[in-house]
């Protein structure tokens, strides 16, 4: 009784798979995404751009078509979130006294290979603080490669030299600002050293930052992350207040010299002409007319190169602790109100 049983079992298994399958109850449907219609683009608000987006939210582009009909469609890999940031990986700069050197990185990976500069160089680490990104190195007066690198003497020996860097996120997006002090000291310091608002000196700063440019030059193929960096803030230095703001601005939280010199960077590198300005007003007075704007008919051809005109305003003002960048047009201006166009424009080159 049971042999007959089991046979008869299996084949009504078999026969239901059979079933199921010639009804199409159950089916491969791995390959549906091949007749899935196109969908329509993404559409951004007017005073957005693709161009913003993109570093924020990277899609690459991808050739479907027969692609993906042929089933031999990949999906590419993520780009790189912190590469073709700058024309240059290191570039020092200056402003004021103030003098630093702008790496094309992120602050966590840049602060162990602070970390290891210094130790590289006899200076060593003997605090650091990544909550307001500092370190601070060892009397340097005791080792040979230190004291040859700072050039110290014993012109003063009661003074002990002890060096500070700081570590903080760039203006520009996903870049680092790295400064260095070099102090003079009673005796070794029993803990971390107030970061001063002044440079100490100049010329030792810039031999330290051109030293330590030239040092991770050598080693940019070892990247490696800190987590004690996680707690470096992170806040970006310039915000965009927009959408459904009827004040629509630039935040920048930099000092007021600062965000002059890095507007008047972002209308160079945007390739905004300035007709005028007046920094004791923090005011450009620039041309954005559009192309069609600029020429002047079918005699184009003959006229000579159309010279810059004021049809837009760029202020800037101190406004408690922050300084907040605007746009409109020149009052005697008629073409279209493009400054919500000229605002994006300057925040995709300020960050």
């Amino acid at each position: 009784m049971r042999s007959e049983t089991r046979p008869a079992r299996l084949m009504a298994g078999a026969l239901m798979l059979g079933l199921l399958s010639g009804c199409g109850i159950i089916h491969d449907r791995s390959n549906e995404y091949r007749d899935a219609p196109t969908g329509k683009g993404v559409k951004v608000p007017d005073w957005q751009t693709r161009e913003h987006i993109q570093p924020a939210y990277p899609i690459r582009e991808t050739q479907t078509g027969d692609q993906v009909a042929t089933g031999e469609f990949e999906i590419p890999n993520p780009p790189d979130m912190t590469s073709e940031i700058l024309d240059q990986n290191y570039v020092i700069e200056e402003l004021n006294g103030q003098i630093w050197l702008l790496v094309n990185e992120v602050p966590g990976r840049v602060w162990p290979m602070v970390s290891s500069y210094l130790t590289d160089r006899g200076l060593g680490v003997a605090r650091d603080n990544p909550q307001i990104g500092l370190l601070q190195t060892e009397v340097a007066d005791f080792s040979s490669r230190a004291r040859n690198l700072l050039d110290i003497t014993n012109e003063n020996p009661e003074k002990l030299t002890v060096v500070q860097s700081r570590i903080s996120p760039g203006v520009r997006r996903k870049t680092t600002e790295i400064q260095f002090r070099v102090s003079k000291v009673d005796g070794r310091p029993d803990g971390m050293l107030q970061w001063p608002s002044e440079t100490s000196d100049a010329k030792e700063e810039r031999t330290l930052l051109s030293d330590l440019g030239d040092f991770l030059k050598q080693r940019e193929d070892t990247k490696s992350y800190s987590r004690a960096a996680l707690n470096i803030p992170s806040a970006p230095k310039v915000k965009m207040v927009a959408g459904q703001s009827s004040d629509p601005h630039i935040e920048m939280d930099l000092s007021f010299d600062r965000a002059w010199s890095e507007v008047t960077r972002s209308l160079s590198e945007a390739q905004v002409p300035v007709v005028d300005i007046d920094r004791s007003a923090g005011q450009f007075y620039v041309d954005f007319r559009t192309e069609e704007e600029r020429e002047s008919g079918w005699f184009n051809w003959f006229a000579d190169p159309d010279k810059p005109e004021y049809t837009y305003l760029v202020s800037i003002r101190k406004e408690g602790d922050v300084v907040n960048l605007r746009t409109k047009t020149a009052p005697d201006y008629s073409g279209d109100d493009r400054s919500a166009r000229l605002l994006s424009t300057l925040f995709e080159h300020l960050y």
